[in-house]
């Protein structure tokens, strides 16, 4: 039977205090409805389509290139409005899901119980208890039970407001009874909206079953209103990311100051400093060393290799026993190749540093190739750049950088070549060479100091 997942996000999000549509603001590392639609890619058959309205050109450029189809909302006027511009698209002999873009957490595996609901022809609802229910709609049951109807908060009478079971907002019911009870939604309410909520009613009058299910954690149906709600969620989310790589064998110094904004695997015997940041996708392997205070985006990380602290490596790959800073800086296009070494304040870019090579100090090394035992000696520099145009530095095997130099590309060092520290090197040097390419010294016998002059 096939799935209409209706994920709405049309809101302006005015508590957000911002330019940026609510949903596009992050959790984990990436927009809280992205989170929803991928949540919503793990149904089977299942076809996504996004309600949106305020900043709809914004949600749309920040979603490009993913199977969605988008309604639009023009007014927002209220939930059960929202889902209402939906429907053309939804198939009438299916099931229709109905979640938020501002809800990100909700799990793959709560879904699929509430269309298990759905499929037998039920309405799945799912609720929460809370300890402090103030805002939310209160889940309404007859003396046997049954769920019967959904109150909002506002027009909930005292007793009412009393309930601790509250509705998410998120279910699921066959699309045929969403597309004959959406016409009958009134807007005579406090608000003056049409609210989705009300068809629970038409569920009950109607005899049609209503199954509530609750989540396996309230952060699953936790909304983010405001900066306060979304870094509540953010710090649940990073404990849980925290949680699973301690179940993996990674050791956290302090499970609370590591945050992945993306995707971590790790192997065995990995660890983790405090303070570390982890975006994108990143891989770890066997025995890898995190000092504190680093980041890594988009990186794959060889086995054993150590990276010491305030170091940022950013789109590199770094093969197996590799020894990087403390305040190291690898760019995209940086390789470290088995056993290289990237000391402290180096910056590398575009580079591919051969096996057992050293660029120990204070150095930058940008779009070259350097082969493999070549020593690079401190406050070298690769000058790549003329202004217009980016060159290469190739050097070859076993070459010796001598400290303070630069290499003006496009250059190349020839292997087993020596250059003499304090060089300015324009031209090739061949294999095997010794090049110094400084001003002559002259020693000058007798010379005074300059004096401080008296005022």
């Amino acid at each position: 039977m096939s799935v209409d997942v209706i994920i709405l996000a049309a809101g302006q999000g005015s508590r957000m205090k911002s330019d940026k549509p609510k949903v596009l603001h992050p959790i984990g590392g990436k927009p809280m409805v992205q989170h929803v639609i991928d949540s919503a890619r793990g149904l089977e058959s299942a076809r996504l389509h996004l309600v949106i309205g305020h900043g709809a050109d914004q949600v749309r450029a920040a979603l490009g290139g993913q199977v969605l189809n988008f309604a639009v909302q023009a007014e927002q006027l209220g939930t059960g409005h929202a889902v209402a511009q939906a429907m053309d698209a939804v198939d009438r002999n299916g099931i229709s899901l109905v979640l938020y873009g501002d809800v990100p957490l909700t799990r793959t595996e709560t879904l699929q119980q509430l269309l298990r609901i759905a499929q037998q022809g039920h309405l799945g609802l799912l609720t929460v208890e809370l300890a402090d229910p103030a805002g939310y709609g209160r889940i309404i049951r007859d003396d046997l039970g049954a769920v019967v109807a959904i109150v909002e908060h506002k027009d909930a009478t005292v007793t009412q407001r009393a309930v601790r079971e509250v509705n998410t907002g998120i279910l699921a019911l066959p699309s045929r009874l969403l597309a004959d009870w959406l016409p009958q939604l009134s807007s005579n309410n406090v608000q003056g909206e049409y609210y989705l909520t009300d068809v629970i009613a038409m569920a009950a009058a109607e005899g049609v079953r209503i199954e509530a299910i609750q989540p396996e954690h309230e952060q699953e149906v936790q909304g983010v209103n405001n900066r306060q709600q979304q870094s509540e969620l953010e710090r649940w989310y990073q404990r849980r990311e925290a949680e699973w790589l301690m179940a993996e064998g990674v050791t956290l110094l302090d499970p609370s100051r590591v945050d992945v904004r993306g995707s971590l695997s790790a192997g065995r015997d990995v660890v983790i400093d405090i303070n570390c940041v982890f975006e994108g996708v990143v891989r770890l392997g066997h025995g890898v060393e995190i000092g504190p205070n680093c980041s890594i985006r988009n990186a794959s990380i060889g086995d054993g290799t150590v990276i010491k602290a305030n170091s940022v490596i950013e789109d590199a790959r770094v093969d197996a026993g590799c020894d990087i800073g403390p305040f190291a800086r690898l760019r995209p296009g940086t390789e470290l190749a088995k056993g290289a070494k990237i000391g402290n304040f180096v910056e590398t870019k575009k580079a591919r540093i051969g096996e057992g090579s050293k660029v120990n100090h204070l150095s930058y090394i940008g779009d070259a190739e350097v082969g493999e035992a070549v020593n690079v000696g401190a406050g070298t520099i690769t000058c790549n750049y003329d202004g217009v145009n980016k060159f290469r530095t190739e050097i070859g095997d076993g070459a010796f950088i001598g400290s303070n130099s630069a290499l003006v590309a496009p250059v190349k060092i020839g292997a087993g070549s020596t250059v003499g520290a304090g060089s300015t090197i324009t031209k090739d040097v061949e294999a095997q060479q010794l090049s110094v390419a400084r001003g002559k010294q002259r020693n000058l016998d007798n010379w005074q100091r300059p004096v401080k002059q008296k005022d």
